[in-house]
């Protein structure tokens, strides 16, 4: 098993007591060398201060650092929440001797609560001494929230005869759909990596992975991933050959991630991988199951284990795409469900619900109009995603 650690980079977690529960709630990551930097943010109008401040300093493509919270969103703090942010990268700076531009932020928890930087200040300098190779997992636990469990991977590859590694943590289980997906996610490598590469890299692996999946059909204010490349391990990824497979490896991992978020989704009992093929394009594709994908209604289903294949066909009619009602195919799993727009009978209905009683299953529909295809990851909305969500304040 390749280890959970990457050569230049330390991490670590401490309780500041910004949760209520004590749990870590303040976490580090540090290159000990000046790292290249590569960030995608939320597209909600909306902004976390450190979300704010984040977009700025990652223009200069250089950082050192990333500092994160949970149990605060620190958003829609005004001013005040700007300078906190600022203060709380200013406070690991001084404890790193870093130039406090190259420390970034990040928060994620309730919205509009006052943050409190007595308690972050204090707990920095602890924070700063826990740092330690091995401390991904600790990094990955105090992002958490409604989480139960951390999140993190490690990808390894080889380039003549040398090994570099690609970690990350990442935290999300509620208010999770495309267009950044609810979630923060720190990924650092010891590649050595252009910087346009390394943006280029990081975009299409999040639009294959976390703008892949929903939960609940909500965008967060703080949505935030950074992936940082300090070159420690001397391997460069500037061949055709390489930089291939850079993505394969950074696409696997974040796609990883992405399915570790959606099956610790809050209250989520189905994992459900929908693809629409067989459309015009693949934006037809993607369209339509984006609103397959969102349905409640489908969602309910699933989580029912009802074979209700009619709303999957009423939420595909109302994608704004054009399709034939007569040449829809859908399965679940390998159980075809209709064809050419109607039932296959009672016998595969019971097929079908067999196969919505496993935890993880497919769905597929094919439109039967041309190559275009595209796959979301969801699951079910169950009676404890309403009670998670009633309560999250309290």
């Amino acid at each position: 098993m390749v280890p959970l650690k990457c050569k230049g980079f330390r991490a670590g977690g401490v309780a500041a007591g910004i949760k209520k529960n004590g749990d870590l709630d303040l976490g580090l990551l540090v290159s000990d060398r000046p790292a290249r930097v590569a960030a995608v943010f939320t597209k909600n109008r909306i902004l976390a201060a450190p979300v704010k401040l984040n977009r700025e300093r990652v223009k200069t493509g250089m950082a050192r650092a990333v500092i994160a919270n949970a149990g605060n969103a620190n958003c829609a703090n005004g001013s005040e929440g700007m300078a906190a942010a600022i203060a709380m990268t200013a406070a690991a700076a001084h404890a790193l001797n870093v130039p406090d531009e190259q420390v970034l932020a990040a928060s994620t928890g309730v919205i509009g609560a006052p943050f409190p930087n007595q308690k972050v200040a204090a707990a920095v300098p602890v924070l700063v001494g826990a740092l330690d190779e091995d401390g991904i997992l600790d990094l990955a636990r105090a992002i958490m929230t409604t989480d139960t469990r951390p999140k993190a991977g490690v990808r390894e590859a080889v380039v003549n005869g040398a090994p570099y590694r690609i970690v990350a943590v990442a935290k999300g289980a509620g208010m999770i759909r495309p267009d950044m997906a609810t979630m923060l996610c720190f990924a650092c490598t010891d590649a050595d990596v252009a910087l346009d590469d390394l943006q280029a890299a990081l975009k299409r692996s999040v639009d294959l992975s976390f703008n892949r999946i929903t939960i609940d059909g909500d965008t967060s204010t703080n949505d935030t991933v950074i992936l940082m490349a300090n070159g420690a391990s001397d391997v460069k990824i500037d061949t055709i050959e390489a930089k291939a497979s850079f993505q394969q490896q950074l696409d696997d991992l974040l796609m990883d991630l992405a399915r570790q978020m959606v099956r610790d989704g809050e209250g989520v009992t189905k994992v459900v991988d929908l693809t629409v093929r067989g459309a015009r394009s693949n934006d037809d594709a993607w369209r339509i199951a984006d609103t397959i994908s969102h349905s409640p209604l489908v969602k309910t289903a699933f989580f029912g284990q009802d074979a209700n294949w009619g709303r999957i066909f009423a939420a595909a009619g109302r994608a704004g795409v054009e399709l034939d009602p007569d040449r829809l195919d859908l399965y679940f799993d390998d159980v075809q469900m209709t064809k050419g727009g109607t039932g296959c009978g009672d016998e595969a209905e019971a097929k079908a619900t067999a196969v919505l009683k496993q935890p993880e299953f497919s769905v597929t529909l094919d439109l039967n109009l041309g190559e275009g295809t595209a796959g979301m990851l969801t699951c079910d909305f169950s009676l404890d995603y309403v009670k998670i969500n009633a309560d999250y304040r309290s």
